[in-house]
This record gives C-alpha cells, structure tokens and sequence, in this order.
C-alpha cells in the first residue's frame, strides 16, 4: 500500500487549500492508499539557526539538526513516505511564512562543508518519488501560477527532499467571498492527480 504524506501550509482553518487537500487525501485513500495529512500551523517546528550543522556529515541520509522539536518527526515521516502532496496558498506573492519556515528547516537535505561553495542536495542521484504541488489565490489560478513565487517554492520543496512533481493545482479567485467552497470542477482535476501520484 502506498504511503502519501500531506504537508499543509495553509493558516485557515477549511479555507481553499484546506478543502483541497482533504479532497486530495480522500481521492488518494479512495483509490486504496494509506495517507497521513500534516497541519503545518500545528506541528512544533522552530526556526533554522543557519549553523549548518545538519550540512556536514556526508552521505544520502538527511542530517541531524541540533534543534530537538518536531521537525525529526516530519523528517522520519517524509522519508517512510512514498509520494507527497505539498500545499501551500499564496501569500505576497509566495508560500506562506510556515511553509517558508518548514523549507528552511528542509536544510537537512543538503551536504554543505564548509570549505564547499554551495551545497550539493542528498537525493539528486536517487530515484525519484512523486510530488503532488497544490495552492489557491486572489488571482485567476494561471496568473498566480506562472506570476508568483508559490509554485516554485513548492517545486523546490518537491526536489530538496528528492521528488518530482506530476501534476499541479493552483485554484484561483478565491477572494470574493469569505467563506469559499471548492468549485465543483476542481474535484475532476482531483481525482486526476491522486491517479498520477499513485
């Protein structure tokens, strides 16, 4: 059975991306797969201390950051994970300020020494898992797509801990009311990912 894990880096309780997401993971267990959702806004993850520390040892296994909160958890849990949907709505322009955390934290994915220039990521060289990447705004969702910063902090996040993205949701214009509901055409599009994730 395969083992999904939901990231959620949405502030707002059955907001946009909230439904979207438990639309995702219900498509996902429907289609017979095991699926575990994680509410970023819940979940104990502090803020990267730039030491590097998690940088140096070298090999493919995530290092070990010196800050002992639930991001190890998160960590254990991505790697027992066979795919991933990754959410986030967008905010300015971007992810919002958990989720831009939670990839700063993402660190541990990097081989970095100190006498190296840049770093190197652990899972370039490895078989890739598959990454659903899932997002709303204020915008039509092309133009928030292909003019904000959202998609492309969810495809790094995708590539950092060694996936590749099959598919992309960003639903738009969901500004006008205060209370949003999930469009019902959105639910094709759905069922069409959770097809391509697993």
């Amino acid at each position: 059975m395969a083992r999904i894990l939901a990231i959620n880096g949405s502030y707002r309780n059955n907001g946009i991306t909230d439904q979207t997401v438990g639309a995702m993971v219900q498509a996902v267990e429907t289609a017979g797969a095991e699926a575990e959702l994680i509410l970023l806004r819940e979940y104990p993850v502090g803020f990267c201390l730039n030491c590097r520390v998690c940088t140096q040892k070298p090999g493919d296994a995530p290092g070990e950051c010196v800050l002992h909160d639930g991001m190890q958890e998160l960590i254990d849990k991505i790697e027992r994970a066979d795919a991933y949907i990754l959410a986030s709505p967008t905010n300015f322009g971007t992810v919002t300020a958990i989720f831009k955390r939670f990839i700063e934290r993402l660190v541990v994915y990097a081989y970095w020494p100190w006498e190296m220039n840049s770093p190197r990521l652990r899972k370039e060289n490895m078989p890739k898992k598959k990454a659903v990447l899932l997002s709303s705004c204020a915008a039509p969702g092309i133009v928030g797509r292909w003019f904000g910063e959202t998609h492309k902090q969810l495809k790094m996040t995708a590539k950092t801990t060694g996936a590749r993205p099959v598919g992309t949701l960003f639903t738009g214009l969901i500004a006008k009311d205060p209370h949003p509901r999930l469009p019902d055409h959105v639910f094709t599009k759905i069922n069409s990912l959770a097809e391509k994730l697993l």
